[in-house]
């Protein structure tokens, strides 16, 4: 059983870590090359600030969102303020991403300038009631300050790959000029920085990605209890599974774990269950329908390859996000579901 409490220390507490396994890393480099150890905390520090203040001009210079005007989308606009309202939250800013694939994203610094982005495509494919699962779903995150989070946990990685670059780079180049000159003391150092380096990188990724998985399950809860209706999201990441599997690969690669669904893992997914379509078409007809997917779905999350490769995801498989929804619906269905036990499934 799960609650919003242990949902903060499981975002928090990884974070602790990290930074100080991060911290002890900086330290060490700063020992290496013998400087002050205060300089690698204020660029580090420096790194994060500006990727949290340009991060959204980023997001949406990248999707080319289009904001959308007051009334523009009356449906939309009312359903996003009647669940925003029922969040205690206040109503994100609302905009459409030019895309035929079904997705959607929140992305902000506070929850008072956060962005509920949604694909033409989402609108397109899904119905209101599924429209609506994936609403709660996002305004979960904006509820659970993920994008916060995430923008610090997720800058540690990016710092320590860009060191690995770098040393890497610079221990190469001295460890030609070596070969030319006596010694090559600098290049040890580098070489001994680029893999200490690398090894934090994995380490910190993984973190990230632990996190990223959680904070979907989280966020999958909180929109079976603000909706009342688990099924309609259960549907709605099926539709959103199998139409990103159609698509080509996306050019923002950057941004998969903002996005309810992410490509790559659809891909994988469904690539899965389409070289197996024979034994999935249960009524024989050539074609998948939604139930046959779902249930194609349930084989293949127990599958050895999930077991393998689910650490480096940053989304759960989708018929394990389906799972705790349906274990959701059930509790629902005996009448003893209450807002105490929204992430108790989690």
């Amino acid at each position: 059983m799960a609650s919003l409490a242990q949902l903060k220390v499981a975002m928090y507490v990884p974070v602790v870590l990290v930074g100080v396994i991060f911290a002890a890393f900086l330290a060490a480099i700063m020992w290496i090359l013998q400087l002050s150890y205060i300089w690698a905390f204020v660029l580090a520090g420096l790194f994060i600030l500006v990727q949290y203040l340009i991060g959204p001009a980023i997001v949406r210079a990248s999707t080319r969102l289009r904001y959308l005007k007051h009334g523009e989308n009356p449906w939309l606009e009312s359903t996003v303020n009647e669940l925003a309202q029922k969040s205690g939250i206040p109503s994100p800013k609302l905009a459409v991403v030019h895309n035929p694939t079904p997705n959607a994203f929140v992305f902000g610094r506070t929850r008072q300038d956060a962005t509920l982005a949604v694909h033409e495509g989402l609108l397109q494919t899904l119905n209101e009631q599924e429209v609506k699962g994936v609403i709660g779903h996002e305004l979960g995150h904006i509820k659970h300050r993920d994008f916060l989070i995430m923008t610090v946990l997720s800058s540690l990685p990016l710092i320590a790959y860009l060191i690995f670059r770098g040393t890497y780079q610079a221990a190469w180049i001295s460890g030609r000029t070596a070969r030319k000159k006596e010694g090559g003391g600098l290049a040890a150092a580098m070489f001994v920085i680029a893999i200490l380096s690398y090894i934090i990188y994995i380490v910190s990724l993984l973190f990230a990605m632990r996190l990223s998985r959680l904070r979907e399950h989280y966020a999958d809860a909180y929109s079976a209890y603000v909706t009342s209706s688990p099924r309609s999201l259960e549907s709605a990441l099926t539709k959103i599974t199998y139409g990103l599997s159609l698509a080509p690969d996306p050019a923002n690669e950057g941004a998969r774990t903002l996005y309810i669904g992410d490509p790559h893992m659809a891909k994988l997914e469904i690539q899965s269950i389409i070289s197996r379509k024979e034994e999935y078409d249960l009524d024989k007809d050539g074609v998948l329908d939604e139930r046959e997917i779902e249930l194609a779905m349930e084989k293949e999350a127990k599958s050895r390859w999930l077991t393998i490769n689910r650490w480096f995801q940053t989304h759960p498989a989708t018929f394990q996000r389906i799972l705790l929804l349906r274990e959701i619906e059930n509790e629902m269905a005996t009448g003893k579901y209450s807002s105490e036990r929204v992430y108790a499934h989690v």
